[in-house]
């Protein structure tokens, strides 16, 4: 697999991250090195849950790992009128996240709770498993080898008969280190394999400048147990 020179702000994130220590996380966000954040909501998700024809609960509990500032938060809040929560490993993009609820004059801001959690060691019990998750930029930022357990978890986190959308990106096959680590739409079909059915998977018809072109929306549904 071929390489290509990296940005300099993406080798900062190289450097920096350290897939046996998410805390490390915490550092980027604290020098304001966030190339992941887009300052907001991105057109495919907003095209999946509003013209994808998937009756997405209207109702109930969503969750977004890796939650950043919380633009993904604050939109399921909104457009789903769910209990939405945002976890992140680091604290200060938590207390951004806070920040950013708190300025917003959106009518569903109060929906949108923000956790600093761990999502690998994150528990629920039953009547706290999320109807949907979002996993917009999580899955790339993490090291392959903690896929299959991401899988589990997500299984383990979603309820019988709910949702997973799933944002491949970056696309990028040159890309050999990360974060964000080079995958492709079929990197999830084994984490997921005997507990989600794929319901949707098309390349958004509108992507944000950074994501055009490399990235493909997937939806899965939560088979029964």
């Amino acid at each position: 697999m071929a390489t290509s020179p990296l940005p300099p702000i993406q080798l900062k994130v190289q450097q920096t991250v350290n897939a046996d220590d998410p805390t490390t996380w915490d550092i980027l966000w604290k020098q304001n090195v966030t190339p992941w954040d887009a300052g907001e909501i991105q057109p495919s998700l907003i095209e999946v849950i509003e013209n994808s024809g998937i009756e997405f609960p209207r109702l109930g509990r969503a969750l977004v790992p890796g939650c950043g500032t919380g633009y993904d938060v604050l939109y399921l809040a909104n457009a789903l009128g769910v209990q939405a929560f945002g976890m992140d490993i680091s604290e200060t993009a938590i207390e951004a996240a806070t920040r950013y609820r708190d300025a917003s004059s959106l009518p569903g801001h109060k929906n949108a709770n923000f956790i600093k959690d761990d999502f690998f060691r994150y528990k629920v019990v039953d009547d706290e498993r999320f109807d949907l998750i979002v996993d917009h930029t999580f899955f790339c930022a993490i090291h392959p080898s903690q896929r299959v357990t991401w899988g589990k978890k997500m299984a383990e986190l979603i309820k019988p008969g709910g949702f997973l959308i799933t944002n491949a990106y970056p696309m990028l096959p040159e890309v050999e280190t990360g974060p964000p680590y080079y995958l492709r739409p079929d990197h999830y079909e084994i984490p997921l394999k005997g507990t989600f059915d794929k319901i949707y998977d098309k390349v958004p018809e509108k992507s944000s400048p950074s994501h055009q072109d490399k990235e493909r929306i997937l939806v899965w549904k939560r088979k029964s147990e």
